[in-house]
This record gives C-alpha cells, structure tokens and sequence, in this order.
C-alpha cells in the first residue's frame, strides 16, 4: 500500500486509538510521538520525551514488538 505522510497525519489519531485498543504498552510509547519524515515504507517519528526507551524498556525485542503493533495499527487504519 502507498501512501504519504499527509493521509498517514490526518488518521494518526485513529491509529494511535487502535493502537491503545491492540497494545496499551506500545501506545504508551509511541502516543507522543511526532510524524517527522515518511520515507517510503520507513517511518521517521520525533519524541518530546526520548528518554522513556532508555534502560531496561529499550531491550530490542520490547522494540521490536512495539515496532510490529505499530505497523499494524497504521495498516489496519490507513
């Protein structure tokens, strides 16, 4: 599926409600995020508070589960 970053913006509430719906801990992470850059199929975000994925809640497959319930949220939406 194509799309930009001007659709993926105007539905992002949506995707972050379906999000929270999917997987509260990855909402919990990304729900503050910024659309910064949609680069193809790579999605660039901006966070006020980067520090929350310091520590021991950046372990890579945490990251990488929060990454996949991302995806889907924006596939299920957009």
């Amino acid at each position: 599926m194509n799309m930009d970053l001007a659709t993926l913006r105007s539905q992002w509430s949506d995707v972050l409600d379906y999000l929270e719906r999917l997987d509260r801990m990855a909402w919990i992470a990304f729900f503050d995020a910024r659309l910064s850059t949609l680069d193809g199929s790579t999605l660039h975000l901006d966070f006020s508070d980067s520090r929350k994925f310091a520590g021991n809640l950046d372990d890579e497959n945490i990251r990488d589960r929060r990454i996949k319930s991302l995806a889907a949220a924006i596939q299920a939406v957009v």
